[in-house]
């Protein structure tokens, strides 16, 4: 390991984050996303800051500690989060809706959906708007994981990392499972390998 990898003190490998894609952005980039990009290569593919991604993941298992797992809403609406979502919310006992969002979930008593959680957990600003919408009129915080394009309008925390591909956003999702169970003192049940989607598994 060089000096300049053991100052780093990541919760994982450099190589690990890099090999699950979890720095790979877009050929697009928001303005909300700039201060998260590292470089943009001569392809136009921007490449998310993995320190930054990694203080960010620490922090989003920081504040899901302060509410009690049944009270956690995990969501996905992309085929890649749908395992990870599931892994993480099996690990840590939080609700989850992998799938379609129905509208009202999080705004209508009268939805056989509805729920109140204290806290909502997107894997994509751009196709779980919906969840984030309702979120923000029941005044429910925000947490993303947010790619390059993405806009971070009413986000309260985003974590910066690649949110198109299986393994990465399973890597977020079990390191925050992993940072939350080492808070406890509690081992996690799981590998890196049970949160990914098995077509995108070495």
């Amino acid at each position: 390991m060089t000096e300049q990898q053991a100052e780093e003190d990541l919760l994982i490998d450099r190589e690990e984050y890099l090999s699950n894609g979890v720095h790979i952005g877009t050929k697009s980039q928001h303005t909300d996303m700039e201060k998260y990009i590292f470089h943009v290569k001569k392809n136009q593919l921007a490449v998310l800051d993995l320190k930054q991604t990694d203080e960010r993941i620490r922090d989003a298992a920081q504040f899901l500690r302060n509410y009690e797992p049944e009270d956690i809403l995990v969501v996905a609406r992309s085929e890649e989060a749908l395992l990870p979502v599931t892994r993480f919310a099996e690990s840590v006992g939080a609700e989850r809706i992998a799938g379609r969002f129905t509208p009202g979930t999080l705004t209508n008593p009268q939805s056989d959906d509805f729920v109140e959680p204290g806290l909502v957990m997107v894997s994509d600003p751009e196709k779980d708007s919906q969840a984030i919408n309702e979120a923000v009129d029941a005044k429910i915080p925000v947490i993303a994981i947010a790619d390059s394009a993405d806009t971070l309008e009413n986000v309260d925390l985003a974590i910066p990392a690649n949110n198109k591909s299986g393994s990465a956003v399973a890597t977020v999702y079990f390191l925050i499972a992993r940072q939350m169970a080492d808070a406890k003192g509690e081992e996690l049940e799981y590998d890196l390998e049970d949160f990914k989607p098995e077509e995108e598994e070495e």
